[in-house]
């Protein structure tokens, strides 16, 4: 004799269509045969699954009430007509199973639950395409390096990145920013069930520079010139990121005097040179006679502008 569907699933017979999908949910997550190798939980679960195929068609539910079926879908009364065919018969007369309307339903209920999608032929049911994982990577690479762009190979092991252990080659381009995240598409974790790969992430660091600092697109130094350069004028060299040039320091340039470099700086952005004069410590008591004697020379405040 067929079982009750109600009780299968634990439910009372005055329960919500919403009630009913709730516990066949339920008792699906222990039962399911991804997540239970138990034989015994195999065929419960073949019998709740039809409980629910069963209840959650409108139409066989109604007859299953009214007495016109059983738990299984079959006729109670011989002589009392179809039920719009709850079951039907295969060729070899074997019973072909619930023609009902409760299996999209089922199939949205396995998707949520296990990541699956109910095979076309309704023959069972196949495990949804999952993508690979991303990998994140740290890097760190020198300023020029940054400024100029670079190449690069970074060895990704499998601890505490994912996966198993890769080589990555890696073009950092030029102009590059602290901070800046990198991605490669299609070179992180393999993807599960004909699910596309994840990506590889870098995290690039850049190391600060002994003279040149950045702002935008503009690279900054300070750069020393004598005291006789800053009095004559004089061609001096000076370092960019893609090699040295000489520039032209006017005469009587004072410190602080910024001389622009057009071009120079970062992906056609200027370079800025901010002269600082360096006296000589060797020849500071000649320099100082030379103040005394033209002290007439020097007697104008250079702070005068600052004082109201």
């Amino acid at each position: 004799m067929a079982e009750d569907p109600y009780k299968l699933l634990g439910v009372a017979k005055t329960a919500s269509e919403g009630e009913i999908r709730k516990a066949y949910r339920s008792l699906a997550k222990k039962l399911h045969p991804d997540v239970n190798k138990d034989p015994k939980d195999a065929e419960r679960f073949k019998k709740i699954s039809a409980a629910y195929t069963l209840l959650s068609d409108k139409q066989m539910k109604a007859q299953y009430d009214r007495g016109q079926i059983d738990g299984s879908g079959q006729q109670q009364n011989p002589f009392g007509g179809g039920f719009g065919g709850a079951r039907q018969r295969g060729a070899n007369g074997q019973s072909g199973g619930f023609q009902g309307g409760g299996f999209d339903d089922m199939s949205d209920i396995f998707s949520s639950l296990f990541g699956m999608q109910m095979g076309g032929n309704r023959g069972g049911a196949r495990l949804r395409p999952k993508a690979g994982g991303d990998i994140r990577y740290k890097l760190t690479i020198d300023f020029l390096e940054a400024i100029n762009g670079t190449s690069k190979t970074v060895a990704i092991g499998a601890g505490g990145m994912g996966g198993a252990g890769k080589k990555l080659s890696l073009n950092i381009p030029e102009g590059t920013q602290h901070g800046t995240i990198l991605r490669l598409k299609g070179k992180g974790q393999a993807g599960q069930h004909g699910g596309p790969p994840g990506d590889a992430k870098i995290d690039i660091t850049v190391r600060s520079h002994k003279f040149f600092t950045r702002d935008g697109d503009i690279i900054r130094l300070d750069l020393p010139i004598s005291l006789k350069e800053a009095v004559q004028g004089a061609k001096v060299t000076v370092p960019t990121p893609t090699g040295s040039v000489s520039v032209k320091v006017p005469k009587g340039s004072s410190s602080g005097k910024t001389l622009r470099l057009k071009g120079k700086g970062v992906s056609g952005g200027d370079l800025f040179a901010k002269l600082q004069i360096m006296l000589p410590e060797a020849s500071l008591p000649a320099l100082e006679g030379y103040l005394s004697e033209n002290e007439a020379l020097f007697s104008k405040n250079p702070r005068a502008a600052l004082q109201g």
